[in-house]
């Protein structure tokens, strides 16, 4: 490199660090004595609300200026009604982050009619997860694994049209041929446990694994129930033996509208800020919760709540987001036929 441009280019990285400096000290003036709201799109108590809470606890700490993080609830119509209104409303200072469910993303594709926002133009801090979702069934089941499955009918139990465990086997059904066989209604995952054990369904299809480990952990290791298939975008590292259920798809229009369908997979437990928040405030909360991820008491605390941290930042989320939007519409329209098929 010749002088005048090594010079350049030390000259440049000065710049850069005056501005990060700049940028972190508008931070921590504007968060210095606020108060920043988590806003969770599911009830109390439950894992989603739970996560939060723990985040909560120890994001404050990275974050400049050091503000105060409380934690509400908006459950209504699954955090449409937090996302809409974030989206539509902000506030856009930086003091409000949504705490959605991780189909909110694909949701204005699915649901358009409910879902008025640009996933893509949310503002994503980070996932403190992915979470493969599995299918597992009873010990006496006539299906044992996911070539059977193929073959032969499996009964499952299912909450509403909408959920996962709806959703999933419905479109591998109509795409790779699995022979679920989805019964609704029931009002909670225990209750659908309940009735596999009573001979009621043969097993359950699309729960996330941390449901599983934290709702069936004896029955795993007394071998009462068997995961026979993951849903994802990718084998997790948690279940390196469990086959994949994209595996199965036989062209790349079919692998598309799974990814679409699986990509909730990848988000996880995301956590996002309205559009319009100032940059170095959007720099600020992402590096903030980068660095919560590696924090170890949050890593012991998120692990006895069930919660196995294997994070993206925000920039991935941002990308997975931004490809999730650019799906293409025939692939659109066709995963939102077969769903509107039930």
């Amino acid at each position: 490199m010749r002088p005048s441009a090594r010079c350049f280019f030390a000259l440049f990285l000065t710049l850069l660090a005056a501005a990060q400096a700049r940028a972190a000290d508008d931070a921590a003036s504007f968060y210095r004595g606020k108060q920043i709201r988590f806003v969770v799109g599911t009830a109390p108590g439950g894992n989603y609300d739970l996560l939060a809470r723990t985040v909560a606890r120890h994001m404050a700490a990275y974050i400049p200026g050091h503000p105060y993080i409380i934690v509400q609830n908006q459950p209504s119509g699954g955090g449409l009604v937090m996302t809409n209104q974030l989206y539509a409303l902000g506030p856009d200072d930086g003091t409000v982050i949504g705490v959605p469910i991780n189909g909110i993303p694909a949701a204005p594709l699915l649901q358009p009619n409910f879902a008025h926002y640009d996933a893509s133009k949310l503002l994503w801090l980070g996932s403190v997860s992915r979470e493969p979702y599995v299918a597992y069934v009873w010990h006496t089941a006539p299906v044992q694994s996911l070539s059977e499955l193929l073959t032969k009918r499996l009964v499952v139990g299912a909450t509403v049209p909408g959920s996962t465990m709806f959703d999933f086997p419905l479109v591998t059904n109509k795409i790779v041929g699995t022979k679920f066989k989805i019964v609704p209604g029931y009002g909670s995952t225990p209750q659908m446990n309940e009735a596999m054990e009573r001979g009621e369904t043969e097993g359950v299809a699309a729960l996330g694994w941390s449901a599983v480990l934290a709702q069936m952990s004896p029955f795993l290791q007394d071998k009462k129930i068997k995961v026979i298939a993951q849903f994802g975008l990718e084998r997790s590292k948690a279940l390196p033996d469990v086959p994949l259920m994209l595996d199965l798809a036989k062209t790349p229009r079919d692998r598309q509208a799974l990814s679409m369908l699986f990509g909730r997979t990848e988000y996880g437990r995301p956590y996002f800020l309205p559009p319009n928040v100032p940059p170095d405030r959007v720099e600020a909360l992402r590096r903030a919760f980068d660095a919560t991820m590696k924090d170890p008491g949050f890593i012991a605390e998120a692990a006895k709540i069930g919660f196995e941290v294997d994070p993206l930042t925000g920039e991935q989320v941002q990308k997975l987001v931004g490809d999730l939007a650019n799906t293409p519409p025939d692939i659109v329209a066709r995963v939102r036929t077969i769903l509107n098929e039930q």
